[in-house]
């Protein structure tokens, strides 16, 4: 196949960005979202069951104050059940994004699954009866788990975007990440459904009817449920081992680092309904725009705002939505979605925070994920992006305004504004942010920059669970409305920190990157390439120009 108009000149490549949808498409889409999944429901099911700890082992850690309330972990204990994941998933996603560009995306994939489901089961043991003990060895396990959970952000985004075509890229690496919300409804919803079924066989007082019977009526029950809950992370991954063993590696990979277009044809033509010639001749132009490592000059120069883009608007982002997902058990109170901790016993509150997460998720969080991928392909990137930040931003800002009238008189208004900062944030920078740096980078250092804006997203979550989250444990109103409106800032800063970030809709990745030797164009966004280019512009136009 020729050069031309955008055509990457490599046949395999080509090839790969013209393929129309197929099942091994589909195939991909669903071995590496069930990842994402998994990653979900391990990092976020901790949130409906740590006011459960609390209650079972720090009793009495609120019984001697001004208005005494059911015990609830102590801050430092609370921040590292819920953020030392977080700290695990930030040095897995630099590490397995090192090596996945070193080694190959294939060869350390299945390394993640094995990690996360083994940590996960073992996040349900303890190794000890004390309360230091039980918390101690939650904390170890969850450490690894994260770390697993680290791997599977720059190798699954990696690995789609290198087997998508470009004409639907988009939709399927945020399909694979839109699996995170599957992986939040399924969080919620299994929480409920073993706490219900406990709560049913093991009725107990309200705190404020026996302080002591409230949690102790239902042991042990309620010391198995937050075990179950846990373990259960560990069925996912399993499922899923073989069939990523089973997968090749991607063509982008095998052609242009490893330098084997041969292997790279016969890979595809095992997936793809096409025959492929190997053009081994052609590789050299590929490799010579490709030659140059992360820490260069030339790097720098091309694609170094892009990585600061990158970086900053999923730090920024992070902060805002773990700060919503990890504190939502201290806001539901708030907006009436959850009782008074006071008023209902140790697993009613597990089956009512369990409750009121999976609703939030289901109508807020859900959609927004699909939306993404539905038009993510249509509107691009860079406006998604753009629209989430500043929505994001409004409805926080709002919320912490208008805090005091929204708890007191307008609890369904409440809701609504807390729904809609969830359905922006993922019809928005929390699907963006995943797909935009597996796609503005060259093959060589692509999972590395992909894991290292990823792991700044994950520095901005550490910042919600260590920070955020201090402020809103409590449930102190003042505290809670600051924590709002420092969200809403954080949020307008990403919305400008976008603008750092070029439209990749509708180009190939060697033509995004530069490394079909045409570097000038490299990262540059549509309007961009068009200037320079003469490249219509349209949308009827665009999709024709990708076909001649």
């Amino acid at each position: 196949m020729a050069a031309a108009g955008g055509s990457n000149g490599l046949a395999v490549l080509d090839a790969l960005d013209s393929a129309r949808t197929q099942m091994y498409h589909m195939k991909a889409i669903v071995i590496a979202g069930m990842g994402f999944f998994t990653d979900a429901y391990d990092l976020f099911c901790i949130t409906t069951v740590s006011k459960l700890l609390g209650r079972i082992y720090y009793p009495d850690e609120n019984l001697f104050i001004d208005k005494p309330k059911p015990g609830t972990l102590p801050v430092a204990a609370n921040n590292l059940v819920t953020g030392v994941s977080l700290v695990g998933t930030l040095m897995g996603q630099l590490v397995f994004g090192y090596f996945g560009d070193k080694l190959g995306r294939k060869r350390v994939y299945g390394i993640t699954l094995v990690l996360m489901a083994a940590c996960a089961i073992g996040s349900g043991l303890s190794f000890g009866k004390t309360p230091s003990a039980v918390i101690g060895t939650l904390c170890f396990f969850r450490f690894w788990l994260g770390f697993g959970i680290g791997g599977d952000y720059p190798l699954s985004a990696t690995i789609m975007s290198e087997y998508s075509n470009k004409k639907t890229r988009g939709a399927f690496i945020a399909a694979v990440f839109a699996m995170q919300g599957v992986g939040i409804i399924f969080a919620g919803l299994v929480s409920m459904i073993i706490s219900g079924i406990m709560l049913r066989y093991h009725p107990a007082p309200s705190w404020k009817e026996d302080h002591t019977g409230s949690w102790k009526d239902q042991m042990p029950a309620a010391d198995y449920m937050w075990r179950v809950v846990l373990m259960l992370g560990a069925f996912p991954a399993l499922a899923t081992f073989y069939w990523r063993m089973k997968m090749p590696e991607t063509a982008r990979y095998t052609a242009l680092i490893e330098g084997n277009a041969k292997q790279a044809a016969n890979d595809m033509q095992k997936v793809m309904d096409v025959e492929i010639q190997a053009e081994q001749d052609k590789l050299a132009r590929y490799k010579a725009a490709n030659d140059y490592p992360l820490l260069s000059r030339e790097f720098a120069q091309r694609h170094g705002l892009h990585l600061i883009g990158t970086t900053t608007t999923w730090f920024l982002l992070d902060i805002a939505f773990y700060s919503q997902n990890l504190t939502q058990k201290d806001i539901f109170p708030a907006i009436k979605l959850t009782s008074p901790a006071g008023d209902i016993n140790a697993l009613k509150e597990v089956f009512e925070i369990s409750k009121a997460m999976f609703l939030v998720a289901l109508f807020g969080t859900f959609p927004g994920y699909w939306v993404t991928v539905a038009l993510i392909d249509k509107m691009g990137r860079y406006l998604i992006q753009l629209i989430g930040f500043f929505m994001m931003s409004v409805f926080m800002l709002l919320m912490g305004i208008m805090y005091d009238d929204l708890k007191n008189k307008y609890t369904t208004l409440f809701a609504l504004f807390y729904a809609l900062t969830f359905f922006f944030a993922n019809f928005g920078p929390n699907s963006t942010t995943f797909v935009l740096p597996a796609e503005l980078f060259p093959t060589r250092v692509r999972s590395t920059c992909h894991a290292i804006s990823a792991a700044s997203g994950k520095a901005g979550a550490i910042v919600a669970a260590f920070g955020v989250q201090s402020l809103t444990l409590k449930g102190d109103e003042k505290s809670i409305k600051k924590a709002l409106i420092i969200l809403a800032v954080t949020n307008m800063l990403g919305f400008f920190f976008t603008f750092l970030v070029p439209e990749t809709m509708g180009r190939s990745l060697e033509e995004i990157s530069g490394e079909d030797g045409n570097a000038g164009n490299a990262g540059m966004g549509v309007a961009d390439v068009s200037r320079d280019d003469k490249i219509p512009v349209s949308s009827t136009e665009w999709q024709s120009s990708m076909h001649t």
